[in-house]
């Protein structure tokens, strides 16, 4: 597998018929996310904490002069920790000017979906509510779990 660390993306290649996706661990489960708005994966940085923030905010962290709030997914969605810290990435987003982070277990791979094998998901059984997932897509025997991250980032 490439080492994905420090790996700057400018957006996806393909077409109507597919999308390219991030792949990660989070707990015991593989989720995805839309590669279009990551802007970069980096190692685990040195979070600030921030005062009566909510409490799946971890903090913020300084990247190149960029101040970006981090959300932590585990407590978000009441997921346990898995893996061990040296895997641990911050996957960077950028939303128009919103810049964020999340903090991931490990990141698998960058891969191309095709449309037809993502399932909507009308509800999802456990922790995480359907409102924050795109669907589920079948790939190679695995099943991933797209995130919808405009409405985990309140955008």
């Amino acid at each position: 597998m490439e080492d994905l660390q420090n790996v700057r993306f400018k957006g996806a290649v393909g077409n109507d018929d597919e999308i390219q996706v991030v792949a990660f661990q989070l707990g015991r489960e593989e989720y995805a996310v839309e590669i279009l708005n990551v802007q970069e994966i980096n190692r685990l940085l040195d979070i600030t904490r921030v005062p009566r923030a909510e409490h799946h905010i971890e903090g913020v962290v300084n990247l190149r002069g960029n101040i970006i709030p981090v959300i932590n997914l585990h407590k978000k969605f009441n997921l346990q920790v898995a893996g061990n810290e040296d895997d641990k990435r911050i996957i960077v987003f950028q939303f128009d000017d919103v810049k964020a982070g999340i903090i991931v277990d490990e990141v698998s791979e960058v891969l191309r979906l095709k449309t037809s094998d993502i399932e909507d998901t009308e509800s999802v059984y456990g922790s995480i509510t359907a409102e924050h997932i795109r669907g589920v897509a079948k790939v190679e025997g695995r099943l991933l779990i797209l995130l919808d991250l405009h409405k985990i980032l309140n955008l």
